[in-house]
């Protein structure tokens, strides 16, 4: 049941796609809007935020591929979308689900401060730890710039626990449910 409904699921949206395609941004934000309100609600996250990171992110783009390999919508890398429990990173709903969680994670992770959420989300946990900060590559800069242009709050707020913990590799990962991590 679960292939069938994840081939009528690729198959709806290869037939949407030519319109997708031939949207504006501004289309396919209002296309996108519900699943951003309902997921942003539930998680308590700015909706004007997410929309601007899939705004700067794949321009609205559900089935986007950057070079370094992340894909839909938010431009989720393989593995954070695994950690997120995104199985199909195309489908819009999941890609949202998976970005905003995320997202949620990593305003409790830097308080709150927009431009580190920004940077992590871009760049990697780890260069803004390895930079104590924002990294200094041109593209997080750039890409901090161009959102804080439009989202001028210097912070944002989410009120869902977040835990750092080891997994079963031994990276740091960010968890709502310790007890659902795989530890060594």
């Amino acid at each position: 049941m679960k292939f069938i409904n994840r081939v009528v699921t690729v198959l709806l949206l290869l037939a949407l796609a030519p319109c997708l395609v031939a949207a504006s941004a501004a289309d396919l934000r209002k296309l996108y809007h519900p699943i951003v309100k309902q997921v942003a609600g539930k998680y308590r996250i700015d909706p004007e935020l997410v929309h601007i990171v899939i705004r700067a992110e794949s321009n609205y783009d559900a089935f986007a591929i950057s070079s370094a390999g992340a894909m839909g919508l938010m431009q989720l890398m393989p593995a954070t979308a695994a950690q997120y429990g995104v199985r199909n990173v195309f489908d819009p709903a999941q890609n949202i689900e998976g970005g905003v969680r995320y997202l949620r994670d990593l305003v409790k992770l830097y308080n709150g401060q927009t431009r580190l959420v920004l940077a992590a989300y871009n760049a990697g946990q780890e260069a803004v730890r390895k930079y104590k900060g924002i990294p200094p590559y041109p593209e997080t800069k750039s890409y901090i710039a161009g959102i804080m242009k439009t989202y001028k709050k210097p912070t944002v707020t989410a009120k869902n626990p977040t835990y750092m913990v080891k997994d079963a590799e031994g990276k740091t990962i960010l968890v709502n449910d310790p007890e659902t991590v795989k530890k060594k």
